[in-house]
């Protein structure tokens, strides 16, 4: 079948050209539609210049910190579209967990990562406690996905390093229809394979400001 659509137009301003591009691949996956937005593409920082000048869907902002309100509330107020907010799940726990994730929730986040070794018991209280979705670190194939849906998780976040691709592959033939984010790498290749394994959006770790930097600096020099 012909296909008769109009090329996609663009847009950009004379110095907002130049910003960071999400691999190609990304764009392959089906993405997951949270309260109307689809999401195809993740980016996994809270470099703020990043944020402002990426074309990602989304921001992942998890970081290996106590998660606090006033980072949150920055990245958010900063970002031009819709960031999951991470609210702990391994050092912080408990009523902290929850009492940050109904505080990202009043900040405008799109919805609550938690980390992989949080217990039911508590990713239940934070499911409870606000009206976004709840996502669900999974690291390795041992983790039982029916107590983490049973116990509220709304989306599967898989990061599993080199065995994310066959995580993600375990749970989708078991769950054909649950949401599944998945950490993607730099090649295209391994992302598309990612996607192929059943991952609906992509998380992207960026390259720092520092290694982007070096490229403009290059081409000062030569000027």
């Amino acid at each position: 079948m012909e296909n008769n659509r109009a090329p996609v137009p663009k847009v950009e301003s004379s110095l907002r050209h130049g910003i960071l591009k999400m691999p190609e691949a990304c764009y392959e996956a089906s993405g997951i539609v949270v309260n109307g937005r689809r999401i195809k593409s993740l980016v996994f920082t809270t470099d703020l210049a990043i944020i402002r000048n990426c074309d990602a869907d989304a921001v992942f902002a998890v970081y290996p910190f106590t998660p606090q309100q006033a980072i949150s509330d920055a990245i958010i107020k900063a970002a031009y579209v819709p960031v999951f907010c991470g609210v702990g799940g391994g050092t912080t726990k408990g009523l902290r967990t929850i009492g940050l994730a109904k505080d990202v929730e009043s900040q405008g986040a799109m919805g609550v990562v938690l980390n992989a070794p949080i217990t039911d018991l508590n990713l239940t209280a934070v499911a409870k406690a606000v009206d976004i979705p709840v996502i669900i670190t999974v690291v390795n194939e041992e983790t039982n996905i029916a107590r983490r849906l049973e116990a509220g998780a709304s989306i599967i976040n898989v990061a599993g390093g080199p065995a994310t691709a066959d995580i993600v592959r375990k749970i989708r033939s078991e769950y054909p229809e649950v949401p599944i984010i998945a950490s993607g790498s730099k090649s295209n290749d391994s992302i598309a394979a990612t996607i192929e394994a059943g991952a609906n959006a992509i998380t992207y770790t960026p390259p720092t400001a520092q290694e982007l930097f070096k490229v403009t600096m290059a081409k000062y020099r030569e000027l």
